[in-house]
């Protein structure tokens, strides 16, 4: 019965939030036509239904951060729209590392829990905010931000909506550390020794 009440709360939040970003302002560039139609043979509503969200009502929690996505890649419909969603799964005590969008601000709406939010604007400086179920926060295009749960005991759950179908992810431990960027080259930009830069890329080893 838990179970079933969540999930009927967990639908409802996510049409609210699905409304209220109706009004998010697209920054893709105009199309010529009413919509783009890439590669399909029958067009017909099923080419602009996504149903990859019904995951979170089936699946159980998860035990790491998760991101589920509805963008241009998951869901071609929305290609030349400017609009694009991803569901954030915060489980106690995780993080969503650092990262920038480089093709749209985010506006984060926090469905259920509190979470910590933070970005740096380009004079270094950090702004910082405590967020807690039902309030919105907006990451400027292309700054680096970050969204912790520092809930020991209690997860959360936010849906953010971005002005661009493409909006893109540029994780910057990730693109940092685990691309092909010379050892040598990092110890020095970090002022540290290549032992520990290596130390850093194998925590980011994927686990198998």
């Amino acid at each position: 019965m838990a179970l079933k009440t969540f999930k009927h709360e967990l639908i409802f939040k996510l049409v609210i939030s699905f409304a209220i970003f109706q009004t998010v302002i697209g920054g893709d560039p105009d199309i010529l036509s009413d919509f783009i139609v890439p590669h399909v043979t029958i067009l017909d509503s099923n080419f602009f239904t996504f149903t990859g969200m019904r995951t979170l009502l089936r699946a159980p929690p998860p035990t790491v951060f998760k991101v589920l996505k509805a963008s241009i890649v998951e869901f071609p419909a929305l290609t030349g729209q400017s609009v694009s969603v991803a569901v954030l799964q915060f489980p106690a005590g995780s993080v969503n590392p650092p990262h920038t969008h480089p093709r749209s601000a985010e506006l984060l709406f926090l469905l259920d829990g509190s979470l910590q939010v933070r970005f740096v604007d380009t004079k270094n400086k950090l702004f910082t905010q405590t967020l807690q179920t039902g309030d919105l926060f907006v990451f400027p295009k292309g700054l680096i931000h970050y969204q912790y749960n520092n809930d020991a005991n209690n997860s959360a759950i936010a849906v953010s909506a971005f002005g661009s179908a493409n909006a893109g992810t540029v994780s910057v431990p990730n693109t940092v550390f685990t691309t092909s960027i010379d050892d040598g080259i990092l110890a020095k930009s970090f002022n540290t020794d290549i032992g520990t830069i290596q130390k850093i890329k194998a925590g980011l080893v994927p686990k198998a």
